[in-house]
């Protein structure tokens, strides 16, 4: 998601500073390039070295260090920067962004950095609801700082209020507006990822091997496009980074019920789930005991999804599905198509389930595009340029058939 982007991660003298350490993992897992700056009281509570571990750069403390200063000064830092991010900002840092105090590297590149900054308050709560650090948190903001939390919750010190630093994860998505384009902003995608559980008893289920983690990727990516995103997530379903609605399903059942409700009027729906074609006809409570030989159970059919939500009256505006094929993908892809209604389909190979890369081929209207030597992040990204795509030729044929009317 930060792919080629460049984060300074400033860490302020408070005890949240040791959540710092995996918030500049998560920015790093998103490709970002990080590099920290670090206040004295920081220091206190997590060392540079753990952070030059963590990105492989000088955990950056002394604005008089003369030999980083050689090599780039905090104008020059500053300058890199595609975005600051102050995390935890206490009280003391609040107070000198707002007043203009430059005296550690911190503060003093605060003050010419450009770049968009986010700041995430970490303080005891009487210290947040402290009259001047209200009054210094309304100039910043006035100023065009962007701010994520403090979050009300239990407190280092025992107390408990708003004081909280937002966690990680949070953190992250909030930073997403701040580098990505906006350009999916006001629509609305389901996802559905993963696969589904069909209980033979209260032990035993039917299912495969996909492991839901491409779908949570695309969902991601369009989350921090501006999307709002429902992903509907199968068992075992991997965390998602952006914020988003998740509903959590078990059976194929269970998801088209889900899917059906919250993909009426869509702008997409993005079919990753790798749903069981079939279920137990019939089910036992408990857990079935071990015959004396053979057993034939009966498989009733499930409902493809893809094809009831494009049959839907209200459906929506594009209907992606997803084929993993065992040969003849790109044939057997666009026949799945057709017979589906679906407006698009992505083909890859059974043997990639599972695995971190990703590769196949897009069948979009008149278009057949191949893909390979990715990770499923680029896949993921890939795709999403392709759905971006088939939006605007769908808006151009609107506009087009809008002309001919008049």
């Amino acid at each position: 998601m930060f792919s080629g982007k460049r984060i300074l991660l400033g860490i302020g003298g408070g005890i949240a500073a040791y959540r710092s350490a995996e918030l500049a993992r998560l920015l790093i897992k998103q490709g970002a390039d990080v590099r920290t700056l670090m206040t004295r009281s920081a220091c206190q509570f997590i060392t540079p070295m753990t952070m030059e571990a963590l990105t492989g750069e000088a955990a950056h403390t002394d604005l008089f260090d003369l030999t980083a200063e050689r090599e780039m000064g905090h104008i020059q830092l500053a300058r890199w920067a595609d975005a600051l991010l102050v995390a935890p900002a206490t009280a003391d840092l609040m107070a000198k962004f707002a007043h203009g105090v430059c005296d550690n590297l911190l503060t003093t590149l605060f003050q010419v950095c450009q770049a968009p900054v986010l700041l995430a308050p970490a303080m005891n709560v009487s210290m947040w609801e402290a009259p001047a650090t209200q009054r210094n948190f309304t100039t910043l903001s006035e100023q065009g700082m962007r701010f994520i939390g403090p979050e009300a919750g239990q407190l280092a010190c025992g107390e408990s209020g708003p004081g909280r630093m937002s966690e990680p994860q949070a953190i992250v998505a909030a930073l997403a507006p701040l580098l990505i384009k906006q350009d999916l902003r006001g629509q609305h995608w389901v996802v559905n990822a993963g696969p589904t559980w069909e209980a033979w008893d209260d032990v035993r289920v039917l299912s495969n091997r996909a492991s839901g983690r491409f779908g949570v990727l695309l969902a991601d990516a369009a989350a921090a496009r501006g999307t709002r995103v429902t992903l509907i997530a199968g068992p075992r379903v991997p965390q998602n980074e952006q914020q988003m609605e998740r509903i959590n399903v078990t059976s194929a059942q269970d998801m088209l019920q889900s899917c059906q409700q919250h993909a009426r009027g869509a702008d997409v729906f993005v079919a990753t789930a790798a749903v069981s074609d079939y279920r137990f006809a019939e089910t036992a409570s408990g857990k079935l005991k071990r015959g004396n030989g053979e057993m034939t159970v009966r498989l009733a059919e499930n409902t493809d999804i893809v094809a009831h939500i494009a049959a839907m009256q209200d459906r929506p505006k594009l209907v992606i599905a997803f084929a993993a094929e065992a040969d003849s993908h790109v044939d057997s892809a666009r026949d799945k198509m057709q017979k589906k209604g679906a407006d698009a389909i992505f083909a890859n190979d059974i043997s990639r389930m599972g695995s971190d890369e990703g590769a196949g081929w897009w069948l979009g209207g008149d278009s057949l595009e191949q893909a390979e030597g990715m990770n499923k992040v680029q896949l993921a990204a890939w795709l999403l340029a392709r759905i971006k795509r088939m939006q605007g030729e769908d808006m151009q044929t609107k506009d087009a058939n809008e002309g001919e009317k008049v």
